[in-house]
């Protein structure tokens, strides 16, 4: 009876351990998903290509794996005993064969880049290519991204941009959950500020009266001229000087693009304390040669 037992467990025993040894001489444990490999297309067939990856087996990348453009000839993406990288999607099957994908790598790229970018303060061009009550959906490289509507040049008829390219900042950029918020109000501000100096005669139209300040759109770019920054006489209300709408002259007297501040200044433009309360329309009309006054004098 026992002998029988022991016979069979050393049966049991090496049958687990030749099956064990057969496992491990099928599978190559050094390749996981998600990992860099170097290896050369060897065979091309009507569904994807065989590579040698350097493995027991050899790996297999499916066709829509190839590019992530559309293929119509596969040799053209994947030639013949070329070094390429390939990024392994799924690890060995029962035969010890890996998946790649070459489409996915360059996707893992174009995140990268956008990453780098972003770091950089850079702008991209997107083409849109749908629209919700949120605001757009945007395509960069087969990316898809989405700009909101409050971040939108174009707020009202957002059907009118569908096809057009859009130049875009970052909001957001998420590579781990496929993110990409992006904004055409930034990218419009970081190109105007490029324009911008101190000392600078600008023109712009009052969009908000505050009782610490005016708020002025200078080519989409919002710029402050702080109560204090008015005239050399204490004013008691703003809304008595001003109002939303009208077109105002100043000189730049701060920037921080950083923050997307603009700071400007009216009494800088004055012959006199008081003379923007008085005459504002003297003012603004001779403004060019008041700041030219000014940046001289700042210049002695």
């Amino acid at each position: 009876m026992n002998s029988e037992s022991n016979l069979s467990q050393k049966a049991n025993s090496s049958f687990t351990m030749d099956d064990f040894a057969q496992a491990l001489e099928k599978h190559d444990y050094q390749f996981q998903k998600g990992q860099v490999v170097h290896g050369k297309v060897f065979q091309l067939d009507p569904d994807g290509a065989y590579v040698d990856i350097g493995g027991k087996a050899s790996a297999y990348i499916p066709r829509d794996e190839a590019s992530l453009r559309a293929v119509t000839d596969l040799s053209e993406v994947l030639p013949l005993q070329e070094e390429l990288e390939f990024l392994i999607i799924r690890e060995q099957d029962a035969e010890g064969q890996v998946t790649l994908s070459r489409r996915q790598l360059e996707i893992q790229h174009i995140w990268e880049k956008l990453v780098q970018m972003q770091e950089n303060s850079q702008t991209i061009q997107v083409r849109v290519t749908g629209v919700n009550k949120g605001g757009v959906t945007v395509d960069f490289q087969s990316l898809r991204g989405f700009i909101p509507r409050s971040h939108l040049a174009e707020r009202d008829n957002l059907e009118a941009l569908k096809g057009h390219t859009l130049t875009a900042g970052f909001l957001e950029v998420d590579r781990n959950s496929k993110k990409l918020v992006l904004s055409q109000r930034l990218a419009a501000r970081s190109s105007n500020f490029s324009l911008l100096e101190i000392g600078q005669l600008v023109e712009g139209k009052i969009t908000g009266i505050k009782p610490f300040g005016v708020f002025v759109d200078l080519n989409g770019m919002s710029a402050l001229l702080h109560i204090k920054q008015v005239s050399q006489k204490f004013i008691e209300s703003l809304e008595k000087v001003f109002q939303v709408g009208q077109t105002i002259k100043a000189v730049i007297i701060d920037l921080d693009e950083g923050k997307g501040r603009v700071a400007i200044s009216t009494r800088i433009l004055e012959n006199f304390p008081g003379e923007v309360l008085e005459n504002i329309e003297e003012v603004m009309a001779s403004a060019e040669a008041r700041a030219h006054r000014a940046a001289n004098k700042s210049a002695e």
